[in-house]
């Protein structure tokens, strides 16, 4: 569902957007790209035994806050815009 719901929300904020905000987007894009990609790299390493499970527990939980501080950061500066 936060994938769906983060594209939407970001080309939202991108429709009416500075030169400036649009590059601030393109790095929180790309932040938040690096932390999905990190994920599944991870569950990916924790299938294949490469990782040991209660580690890539923790890093994927570490990983879930992190992406959720991302997004509630980028609605507080969407709605604090307006």
């Amino acid at each position: 569902m936060k994938k769906l719901i983060i594209p939407i929300v970001l080309l939202i904020g991108v429709s009416c957007t500075t030169q400036k905000e649009t590059v601030i987007y393109q790095d929180f894009s790309e932040a938040l790209n690096n932390i999905q990609d990190m994920r599944e790299w991870m569950r990916e390493d924790q299938k294949q035994g490469i990782i040991d499970s209660d580690y890539a527990e923790y890093y994927i939980e570490r990983l879930n806050e992190s992406e959720d501080l991302l997004i509630n950061h980028w609605n507080y500066k969407l709605n604090t815009n307006k």
